[in-house]
């Protein structure tokens, strides 16, 4: 059995156990969340949601936050000896999805 959910802007294809990063939450860690399924896959077949699957949701738990890795940003214009440095780390969220219901 699997879900689609959207978190963050995106969506995500999760079963239960699964850990995935996300955008970061407001939540904090050991936090319980309930995110709604817009397409649930199980034995009897597909079930779409419009937009979610009514009487569907996924239940998980923040796990963790922090910073993904370092993108150095570099910009250089050659004619007039310009240069300038910038580093960028994205926040994230890690959390479990402990059930589908």
């Amino acid at each position: 059995m699997y879900a689609i959910i959207s978190c963050g802007g995106k969506q995500y294809k999760v079963s239960a156990g699964d850990i995935i990063t996300v955008e970061k939450l407001e939540q904090q860690p050991d936090t319980k969340l309930t995110l709604p399924a817009l397409l649930v896959s199980d034995d009897k077949g597909v079930t779409v949601g419009h937009p979610t699957v009514d009487g569907v949701v996924v239940n998980a738990t923040v796990i963790e936050q922090g910073k993904g890795e370092k993108v150095e940003i570099a910009v250089y214009k050659k004619m007039n000896g310009h240069h300038r440095a910038q580093g960028h780390r994205q926040p994230y969220s890690k959390i479990r999805i402990d059930s589908i219901k």
